[in-house]
């Protein structure tokens, strides 16, 4: 397995970035590139932004004029991806998260924020790597299979997210 270098941005105030959400975001990004046997070094960068924010980029990249939850930016094309020739290793592409979307999204799956951001995390790695799933059938059941996959090797499993109902 190459090194996955990871570069985390917070540019948002909306919410608070807990602790250990940066090795979290890390650590899916390695399970990521270890399931998919990249093995070759790689460069990530993940930006927490607000709910505006998110919404300008979805507006201007993918003519949607409304906040979402994540956006991926593949540097690659069909498995081909640029050296950065000061590290060695290949760019794979930016990863833009709403921390804002991640919340309300926690709270409306009933489990925690952790559990979330890794999945939005696992998410866009797998389309930076060439994953899909805008047209549904086969393509979507994959890729939501390898998410649970990682998901449940980081601890993070969707049964064992779940925060019981208060009574």
């Amino acid at each position: 397995m190459g090194v996955v270098k990871v570069y985390i941005t917070n540019q948002q105030k909306a919410v608070k970035i807990p602790s250990g959400l940066r090795l979290l975001i890390r650590k899916c990004c390695h399970a990521v590139l270890e399931m998919e046997n990249f093995g070759k070094p790689a460069e990530v960068s993940v930006t927490f932004v607000d709910n505006k924010e998110i919404q300008t980029l979805n507006r201007e990249y993918r003519q949607k004029d409304a906040p979402t939850d994540v956006l991926s930016f593949p540097m690659g094309e069909n498995g081909e991806y640029d050296l950065n020739e000061d590290t060695g290793a290949y760019i794979l592409g930016d990863v833009v998260i709403s921390m804002e979307k991640a919340v309300e999204q926690a709270e409306m799956y009933g489990h925690s924020l952790s559990r979330e951001v890794g999945f939005l995390t696992v998410h866009s790695m797998l389309h930076l790597l060439g994953y899909d799933h805008e047209n549904g059938g086969i393509e979507a059941v994959i890729m939501r299979e390898k998410e649970e996959t990682v998901l449940s090797r980081l601890g993070l499993s969707r049964d064992a997210s779940y925060v019981p109902e208060q009574q």
